[in-house]
């Protein structure tokens, strides 16, 4: 098995390098926009990668001056792949518009880029640059050190950035690992635990496990007003500062994330999940009117998820949320008037509990649903409580009648028990 990590690295360029690294990067854009625009001209859109690069590789090369062939074909690949992501979206009936390739990167491998250990050689629009890795130290508890300076990891490739006036190379490495759980045990006595995300908790799950969001809500409006105050003194300090701040943010809300990802995949692991299933995200600002940082978080914090719960085996899944926080995880009764701002009541059975909770349960049942799922054919067995499990059909089932069945432990009551 694949494990699959980023470390993000910044970069010591001058002024002339990071001219050229802009210039690479708008060409890097110009390019995968025109290989977007070339698919959308038919009556269907092109999402082949070999198609579109048989019918825009030389225009492109010829209207660049010859730009890299390696970073031709990385932005093609990536407007491919938003080619796709539109083309996913319309089958699903979902709205969705020609791409704009606007996000300032350049995507990097082996062809493109040569990774040293302290400096890395990169391909731009005149020739190679070089630049010094700004690292931590060696002996330092950090991903550098966990992933980039470990010998059991292989550099496979990396994405340029420029964050906060930094460049940042974001630096991809691979692992191959066993899985500390045995496959037969993960397939044949896995169940699925059901994850909804939301403002005031930012993470719930179907076992009844609460993150808050206060913390982040906290920390968010602090930064807020250190930027603000900042912004009206309009100074050449009070620019860089800011710029300051906003790195101070996102590593704090990073490592917030972290934690609450490692949790919740000891979570997953602690109650013998298979899978882990949360809400698909695309929409999520439209449904729980999040803020842009908010769904910043939600994003990163499946991500984070994603490749922790890898390591042990376990799948990491989206569903379709419709109606998770208005269907009666009880008897499946759905009515908007169901839910109340925190409050579950279901106006069919009269079921009561936290709406956030109900709604991690049903997206748990929905995965079992799309799934066809049963433990005849060793896929999850139901939706994971604190104690026991909901079926496919909704339906609780005590500890005795899992352990009866899969040779799961029980274990001890919890106040959201059958629930």
């Amino acid at each position: 098995m694949e494990v699959r990590r980023t470390v993000p690295v910044a970069l010591d360029v001058d002024s002339n390098d990071a001219a050229l690294l802009e210039d690479t990067v708008d060409t890097f854009l110009w390019c995968a926009q025109y290989v977007v625009d070339h698919a959308f001209q038919g009556e269907s859109v092109t999402t082949s990668k070999t198609t579109l690069d048989d019918e825009t590789y030389d225009d492109v090369r010829e209207k660049t001056d010859g730009f890299n062939g390696g970073l031709v074909q990385a932005a093609r690949n990536k407007a491919a792949e938003a080619c796709k992501s539109v083309v996913a979206r319309w089958k699903n009936g979902k709205k969705a518009s020609k791409p704009r390739m606007t996000s300032p990167h350049v995507v990097y491998d082996h062809r493109t880029a040569t990774f040293h250990d302290e400096y890395v050689s990169l391909a731009t629009t005149d020739g190679r640059i070089e630049a010094d890795y700004v690292l931590p130290d060696k002996d330092s508890d950090t991903p550098h050190a966990e992933y980039l300076f470990a010998d059991e990891y292989e550099t496979t490739g990396a994405e340029l950035h420029r964050k906060h006036g930094e460049w940042q190379l974001h630096i991809h490495c691979k692992m191959e690992v066993e899985s500390d759980t045995p496959e037969q045990a993960t397939t044949e006595n896995g169940t699925v635990l059901g994850v909804d995300l939301g403002v005031n908790n930012l993470a719930i799950t179907s076992t009844g496990t609460f993150w808050t969001g206060d913390e982040f809500d906290h920390w968010r409006r602090e930064y807020e007003n250190r930027r603000g105050d900042l912004q009206e003194c309009g100074t050449r300090w009070a620019h860089e500062n800011m710029q300051s701040v906003g790195r101070k943010e996102e590593a704090r809300f990073k490592m917030t994330l972290h934690r609450i990802s490692n949790e919740l995949v000891a979570e997953a692991r602690d109650h013998e999940c298979s899978v882990i299933a949360f809400e698909d995200l695309t929409d999520i600002r439209d449904r729980t009117g999040a803020s842009w940082g908010h769904k910043w978080a939600f994003n990163r914090l499946y991500e984070y998820v994603e490749y922790k719960a890898e390591e042990h085996g376990i799948d990491v899944e989206q569903v379709d949320p419709e109606n998770t926080s208005r269907r009666c995880s009880h008897c499946g009764f759905t009515h908007p008037d169901n839910r109340e701002s925190e409050s579950f009541e279901c106006q069919k059975c009269g079921y009561e509990n936290h709406a956030d909770y109900n709604a991690a349960k049903n997206i748990g049942l929905r995965y079992l649903r799309r799934n066809q799922t049963g433990g005849d054919e060793g896929e999850p067995l139901g939706v994971r409580l604190n104690s026991g499990t909901l079926n496919v059909n909704g339906e609780y089932e005590s500890p005795a009648e899992v352990s009866a069945r899969t040779g799961v432990h029980a274990e001890e009551s919890h106040p959201f028990t059958g629930g």
